[in-house]
């Protein structure tokens, strides 16, 4: 069984999606750590709900994001933890945790990369007037959601949709896409280059 952490930085439902398929057993996997940084986030109370435990930070309180980051490998080798899963992390992962963990880091973002990365994917794929959008599925490296892609799912965009409307159907694919990508990842020990394929 891997251990995990998933970090977030909002709501939380991916990683409620991620926690009860480890739970239910869909994912050979069990969340060790939530790592939050914004204090007062929906997921703290999440975690807390499924007795998972949580580290809360506040970026500003520490000098650099090195100072942070260590802080942080430092809680991640104490739970043995194998893969880090990121679930609505707002912030750049920086070398002293990317070095610790190659290839073993994934994000979901919303939209089909390498069209819309950063924030607010689903409000810039609306504005753009996109027919397809959808969710991707990728390994994470020092850039803003550049990382080798692991899977994509489409999601049309339908006449009379909302930022609203189209976020909701997006939200249901990640949380199915998501677990199923993590399911295949922890129980092949794939490497990336086999899932690349």
């Amino acid at each position: 069984m891997r251990k995990i952490a998933v970090f977030a930085s909002g709501s939380g439902t991916n990683f409620q999606a991620i926690a009860d398929a480890a739970k239910n057993g869909e994912i050979d996997a069990s969340v060790e750590l939530m790592v939050c940084d914004r204090e007062g986030a929906k997921v703290i109370k999440r975690a807390a709900k499924e007795n998972i435990p949580a580290f809360v930070f506040n970026p500003k309180a520490y000098p650099d994001k090195q100072a942070y980051e260590q802080e942080i490998l430092v809680l991640l080798q104490k739970k043995e933890i194998e893969w880090i899963v990121l679930a609505g992390y707002m912030r750049l992962i920086g070398s002293v945790i990317l070095d610790a963990y190659p290839q073993k880091i994934v994000n979901i973002h919303p939209s089909l990369l390498p069209a819309f990365p950063g924030k607010d994917a689903i409000g810039q794929a609306f504005a753009a007037g996109v027919k397809v959008t959808g969710v991707t599925v990728h390994y994470v490296d020092e850039g803003m959601d550049t990382g080798p892609i692991i899977a994509q799912a489409a999601v049309p965009v339908l006449d009379g949709d909302t930022p609203e409307t189209l976020a909701a159907r997006i939200h249901e694919t990640e949380h199915v896409l998501y677990p199923n990508v993590l399911k295949k990842l922890f129980a092949q020990q794939t490497s990336m280059e086999v899932l690349l394929e």
